[in-house]
């Protein structure tokens, strides 16, 4: 599976420090949940909360769900003692923040590999600052390990000088530019949160609006706004049945010793295959974590 066909919907937050959430996120249908350590974690509770992660995952039963834990900076009192706790364990990825360098992502992959991560334990950027913004291509080039780009909104704005506006038209050449980087080196890149949950009206239109930018899900702050994430970012059905059917055009004229396919009228290159293979493959992944969800509801 690529970096960006895995299915990222919906990334929930849900702070270390709060053990009933960190149990809740297991029944949650959440594509991801993001683990945090940093900006909701108070600072006389960074110690508590980085170990109730660290048992939280130990335990597992999180199922498909893919676990990324948010640490603080290295440069902060915590930043060593939190990564050194997330590369000996079992999440999927670990998420930096106030990313605003290569060697910021070389730094932390160095105490990674230092203390024993796992080859396959990939590195999230979380993209916040001015400066972040300037150097989106830089740091989307930087390792093999770095998967996934996450747009930090409310500080980039508080940084920009900004206001939250419904068309978030402020923001839109920082979201352009981290867009840009992550699908030059293949990245999967999740839009930023939606801060007021009585605007569930504003909600919806920040999910179209990121889907028809180009993000592949979007970062949330409550398990209320996760089913509307789902069904924005997920392909339609119609979107996968074009797709299977311009596959399977392309592999006739294929065999048929054809250079390209026609299908109703439309010319069908490769890169129109590639994309329609990604489209599958996010829905037949969407739909065994459905089943997988039911069996957990179930279980419950």
């Amino acid at each position: 599976m690529s970096k960006t066909s895995r299915p990222r919907r919906s990334t929930l937050y849900m702070p270390g420090s709060n053990t009933r959430a960190l149990e809740k996120a297991k029944s949650l249908a959440a594509d991801s949940l993001i683990l945090d350590l940093e900006d909701s974690v108070a600072a006389d509770q960074k110690t508590a909360a980085r170990e109730n992660i660290a048992r939280a995952v130990a335990d597992g039963g999180y199922g498909y769900r893919e676990i990324s834990v948010r640490i603080n900076p290295l440069s902060s009192p915590w930043g060593y003692d939190d990564l050194a706790m997330v590369s000996r364990s079992k999440a999927d990825a670990v998420l930096l923040p106030k990313v605003e360098s290569a060697d910021m992502i070389r730094q932390a992959e160095g105490v990674m590999v230092q203390q024993g991560a796992r080859p396959e334990m990939a590195v999230w950027a979380m993209m916040e600052t001015p400066l972040g913004m300037l150097r989106a291509e830089e740091i989307a080039g930087s390792s093999p390990r770095l998967v996934c780009l996450v747009m930090g909104t409310s500080d980039l704005a508080k940084d920009l000088h900004a206001s939250h506006t419904p068309d978030r038209m402020p923001m839109i050449t920082s979201l352009g530019m981290c867009l840009l980087a992550a699908r030059a080196f293949g990245l999967a890149i999740l839009d930023g949160v939606h801060l007021d949950l009585r605007d569930d009206e504003g909600f919806a239109y920040s999910c179209k609006q990121g889907l028809a930018m180009g993000f592949d899900g979007k970062t949330l702050i409550h398990p209320r706004t996760i089913d509307v994430a789902n069904e924005t970012f997920a392909p339609s059905a119609k979107e996968v049945d074009w797709s299977k059917k311009i596959i399977a055009a392309h592999a006739e004229a294929m065999s048929q010793g054809k250079g390209v396919a026609v299908y109703e009228g439309k010319l069908i290159e490769n890169l129109h295959v590639e994309n329609a293979q990604r489209v599958v493959a996010m829905s037949e992944a969407i739909t065994a974590r459905a089943a997988a969800n039911g069996q957990v509801q179930g279980a419950a």
